[in-house]
């Protein structure tokens, strides 16, 4: 089996929580090792893997991907500069700050022949695979509106600056934004306009940490929304078709685990409580039929199997640039809708 040789940008949460426990479990990968800036934390749980200095260090040392996980506000410059080394790069949400940027990454990549994927992880969570199976069905007819949230009860700030200084890749829109966007766009496409509101509802909050996202298309509507202050939640996913309803929790348990230290496994990974299934509510021949549906489990592991896919079979990424570049127009939009208060029509 060819070894892709990898390395992160920074081996702090999503380093050591999202992405090397997948790495290290993927007969393909080859964990090399992760720049690390100040604290040198990769050795605790990967004792033979390098801490590298400098990105530079790292890019010289024969690595094939790249895993871009610093902020936000970083992750033009450093992708821009792993493409330029030669290397395939993975970058998380938010993809980069604007499209601008978006735009400039995918066709970098493409000039270069190099895979550039996006980390979209929540595709791959256990509640959004089940809604996503349920829409696939078509059981709930035409859908005329629904909702996707992701929703938290967390007023204290966090205490990780680059998250609460007022920098171009700070705030809600750009942290959870990009989750329900990316999955607002594969289950119904790119919309026709967007209305939103943006708002800073916590005490002395400098970043925007509550959105609300109106997705217009021609026979739907889809809402999207992000907060804080959610200490009763409401289903994180409601799909409204002519035919019933279905609603469903956002309930995936792998981040929570994996931040517990569990490790990934193939045979029981990702398995929601059962208490956790959504709920279908549908109009059959007059009859209805009111009943929970088995829930989907999660793995990420199978994004990284399409990674691995992609570089070694030149299959298309699991996220592409492109989707990447659709999340952000998205979010440009929503920006200037909030601003000026009116829809914006997208091309």
């Amino acid at each position: 089996m060819q070894k892709i040789k990898t390395a992160l940008l920074s081996y702090g949460m999503s380093g050591k929580v999202f992405h090397a426990p997948f790495i290290k479990m993927h007969e393909g990968f080859e964990l090399v090792g992760s720049w690390e800036r100040n604290k040198k934390l990769i050795h605790l749980d990967y004792p033979t893997v390098k801490s590298y200095s400098s990105i530079e260090e790292l890019l010289a040392d024969g690595i094939d991907l790249v895993i871009v996980n610093t902020p936000i506000d970083t992750h033009y410059e450093y992708a821009k500069q792993v493409l330029n080394a030669g290397k395939h790069a993975l970058v998380e949400k938010a993809f980069t700050t604007t499209a601008k940027e978006a735009q400039e990454l995918k066709d970098l990549a493409q000039e270069k022949g190099l895979k550039l994927v996006v980390y979209q992880n929540r595709r791959w969570d256990s509640d959004f695979k089940t809604v996503k199976s349920v829409l696939d069905e078509k059981i709930l007819g035409e859908i005329i509106e629904a909702e996707i949230r992701f929703d938290r009860y967390n007023p204290i700030l966090s205490p990780k600056k680059w998250k609460e200084s007022n920098n171009a890749g700070a705030g809600i829109l750009k942290d959870l934004g990009p989750h329900i966007i990316d999955q607002a766009l594969c289950l119904f496409g790119f919309p026709i306009a967007v209305f939103a509101d943006i708002r800073t509802v916590r005490e002395h909050s400098e970043v925007n940490d509550n959105i609300d996202i109106l997705l217009y298309y021609d026979d739907k509507r889809v809402r999207l929304h992000a907060g804080f202050f959610n200490k009763e939640q409401f289903p994180g996913f409601t799909l409204q078709g002519r035919n019933g309803s279905f609603l469903k929790a956002r309930a995936d348990i792998q981040e929570d685990v994996l931040k517990a230290g569990a490790k990934p496994n193939i045979e029981n990974w990702g398995k929601e409580p059962k208490e956790k299934e959504g709920l279908l509510n549908i109009n059959v021949n007059g009859e209805t039929i009111r009943k929970t549906i088995p829930t989907l489990n999660g793995n990420y592991y199978d994004f990284f199997e399409a990674v691995y896919e992609s570089i070694t079979q030149n299959k298309t990424e699991p996220v592409t640039a492109e989707d990447g570049l659709k999340v952000m127009q998205i979010i440009e939009a929503a920006i200037e809708s909030s601003n000026q208060k009116k829809v914006i029509s997208l091309n």
